[in-house]
């Protein structure tokens, strides 16, 4: 039997990626994926998501061309062939996926693995349709899950999660969505561009925690006008079917939706496939890692949502990245999460990156802001008819770029510039010395720092 350099559980951003970088590097990989290469984030996440979210945009745009002093007639979005769309955009990622896997001689295994053994010599032996696999190093790649919260009714009602909302070809009337996060806000922008009431319970005070809380306020305030309403700080106390009973502050009413859709957060995959064999040290609800993204034992690695830490694509796969580097003796640095951009992909986008006045403020920080508001790049006012949007720079005391903050169209995009400032430590005159192509909307960044 083939005692494989390295085996990996979970064909998702991190274990696609760990698979790709291994066998680029020479080393025989094993890769077990009991779903579809790509993981939730290609095939029920991301991909999926933001591909309906482009439609909704594109309609967004067409329903509001006489801005732009277009005449647009008859316009309509059409569900089942949006849905059909977005699959077609799945498999052709999928297949790139597969061929990268064969192109760098790495072993798919289809089906769900179990950790059986770990030998005294290191070796880890890994069960998965009905055949055994050795191999003498092991990347965790199990990802995370859709938290189901004990709400009393929950279990008999017909909920969507995510995965079922990304299926639908019929459009509902009306949505409840139970949770203001990502998730809950770019489902709650995508089912208003196409017309479905929509309302968002958040038992929170605010939308999007973790973010800047000015610029969520504002986003929230935006989709208000837009006809999304928002009850925040208020508690999902039952469900019955489609209707959910809410509660704050002793009062409890009754919110009538056609649909349900639960968006209360992720958590990361830790059972059913035998990690407890291994007694790897735990934290956060997930596998406890260092800087390499070893766990406790130094021949097992675990890379992206199962360390509970930064569930985000782009970390799983930086993470990943670490870890081979790690593995192959490449003197390179470990895992930093000093500017892990987060970005929501709503109509407009708000992204984020570094620290955030509130997390300052908590932990007694010293810190000034730069803010200015998008409609100073004439780029933005020309593509951004009726528009409104902030950039909001955090700087410490000694003037080093330590978080950005950005609402408004394509903040997905500009984070990165950002981002990079933020890990590379710059201060703002270095970053502000930098030439901007004009027009850009990403002078912004330049002009908030003038």
């Amino acid at each position: 039997m083939i005692t494989y350099d390295v085996a990996i559980i979970g064909g998702g951003p991190a274990g696609y990626t760990a698979a790709e970088r291994a066998g680029a590097a020479g080393l025989s990989t094993v890769l077990f994926e009991k779903n579809a290469l790509g993981g939730v984030c290609l095939n029920e996440g991301c991909i999926p998501a933001k591909t309906l979210l482009y439609s909704a945009k594109v309609f967004d745009t067409a329903k509001h061309a006489s801005r732009y002093a277009v005449g647009v007639e008859n316009v309509s979005a059409d569900l089942p062939k949006i849905i059909a769309r977005k699959n077609k955009v799945v498999r052709k990622l999928v297949a790139g996926i597969r061929m990268k896997m064969k192109e760098h001689n790495v072993t798919t295994i289809e089906g769900t693995a179990e950790i059986k053994g770990h030998a005294s010599d290191g070796t880890i032996t890994i069960a998965c349709a009905g055949e055994s696999y050795d191999a003498r190093r092991l990347i965790i790649c199990t990802g995370s899950e859709t938290v189901i919260p004990p709400i009393p009714g929950l279990d008999t009602a017909g909920y969507w999660t995510s995965r079922e909302a990304l299926q639908t070809k019929e459009l509902p009337e009306s949505l409840t969505i139970i949770g203001g996060g990502v998730i809950g806000m770019e489902f709650a922008s995508f089912f208003n561009s196409l017309g479905t009431k929509v309302q968002v319970v958040e038992a929170l005070d605010e939308i999007l925690t973790g973010m800047d809380r000015e610029l969520a306020a504002q986003l929230r305030a935006e989709y208000a006008r837009k006809g999304v309403t928002f009850y925040t700080g208020h508690r999902v106390a039952a469900v019955n079917g489609t209707k959910a009973s809410i509660e704050k502050d002793g009062e409890t009413f009754a919110l009538e939706g056609e649909k349900l859709l639960l968006s209360a957060g992720r958590r990361p995959v830790t059972q059913g496939f035998g990690l407890e064999t291994l007694a790897v040290e735990r934290l956060r609800g997930g596998v406890k890692v260092n800087e390499y993204m070893q766990t406790s034992l130094p021949n097992v690695y675990a890379c992206g949502d199962v360390t509970g830490y930064s569930l985000l694509t782009h970390t799983a796969v930086s993470e990943a990245e670490a870890a081979v580097r790690h593995i192959v003796g490449k003197a390179a640095p470990g895992m930093s999460y000093k500017a892990i951009p987060a970005i929501v992909y709503t109509n407009p986008e708000l992204a984020g990156a570094g620290a955030t006045e509130e997390q300052l403020q908590a932990e007694g920080k010293a810190y000034s802001v730069r803010k200015i508001p998008m409609a100073f790049s004439g780029r933005f006012v020309a593509e951004n008819e009726m528009g409104n949007g902030i950039c909001k720079i955090i700087l410490s005391e000694d003037g080093t770029i330590i978080g950005a903050h950005l609402l408004g169209n394509p903040s997905s995009e500009l984070i990165v510039i950002a981002g990079v400032a933020i890990e590379k430590g710059l201060k703002a005159h270095e970053l502000a010395s930098c030439v901007f192509p004009h027009p850009t909307v990403g002078e912004i960044l330049k002009e908030a720092l003038a």
